[in-house]
């Protein structure tokens, strides 16, 4: 197994282990608040679970910028959703949550589409974006931002899957620019419109999907993040970047791919870390 794709299970495993307790530490800060509070966000900063999530999910992002380096973007993207599959194993050990049959299919999905991609993956593009797309994948980060905004105020019941749309599609924008940055050399780096764009993007997303957590379906927010983050930047892999399979197995890798992905958004309801009882803060 190549080390791009051990790189990406690795972030797989540690973002979806961090769901779990993100989840828990974001809902006992909002209790009394409403989603989008400054307070509510804050105060999930101060609860050790959602701290040891960020934890892991920094971790998480420094395995997939190895991973990224190393395969195409459209199967970096789909080894990620896998990480419902590990909040799901992850919440039927954790919080006692019983797994039925159609999750364990799910889970076997996933990793059977994966196991599809691997197999038919070919080497990532020569495409790295000219300066136009290093400039427009930062508007897309700051345009987004302002969504996420505009829906806490506005989008009343649909708000969770929104903010989770919104928040998948920002960390979607963070793989996309990691992919088109030129060589990190310092002072150019500086002056470098992709390196704010993942800066941008990836505080938009972490607030956006916080916010999600807090504002109702945890279950709804999980499942429109795996589409934003997995479809949009496979997308943009494959028809700019030059992203290819093998020779002759662009139908058995699309079949993997929307195989893991289907399986990933069966298993969206585990992004619901319920504890039996919030436990207040100490």
């Amino acid at each position: 197994m190549s080390l791009g794709l051990l790189s990406a299970l690795l972030a797989a495993l540690l973002t979806g282990s961090a769901t779990v307790l993100q989840a828990v530490g974001a809902r006992r800060a909002a209790a009394g608040h409403r989603a989008g509070d400054a307070a509510a966000l804050t105060g999930a900063l101060r609860q050790w679970p959602f701290l040891l999530g960020v934890g892991m999910d920094m971790l998480g992002f420094a395995a997939e910028l190895v991973a990224l380096e190393r395969l195409p973007l459209y199967e970096v993207e789909a080894v990620l959703a896998s990480a419902l599959a590990v909040t799901a194993v992850g919440a039927s050990r954790v919080l006692r949550v019983r797994l039925r049959r159609s999750e364990w299919t799910g889970v076997a999905a996933v990793c059977v589409g994966l196991c599809v991609l691997a197999l038919t993956a070919g080497r990532d593009g020569s495409g790295r974006g000219d300066t136009a797309m290093r400039v427009g994948v930062l508007l897309v980060a700051v345009v987004l931002t302002v969504a996420g905004r505009l829906v806490v105020r506005f989008a009343g019941r649909r708000r969770a899957p929104l903010l989770g749309l919104v928040a998948g599609l920002q960390f979607g924008v963070v793989g996309v620019a990691v992919r088109v940055l030129p060589e990190p050399r310092l002072p150019q780096l500086l002056a470098e419109p992709s390196a704010y764009a993942i800066a941008v993007a990836g505080l938009g997303g972490f607030t956006a999907l916080t916010w999600a957590m807090q504002s109702g379906s945890v279950t709804a927010a999980t499942a429109a993040m795996v589409l934003g983050e997995t479809l949009g930047p496979a997308v943009v892999g494959v028809l700019v970047l030059g992203d290819h399979t093998r020779h002759d197995a662009t139908p058995l890798a699309v079949t993997g791919f929307a195989t893991a992905v289907i399986g990933a958004l069966t298993l969206a309801r585990f992004g619901d870390a319920e504890q039996p009882a919030a436990a207040p803060a100490h």
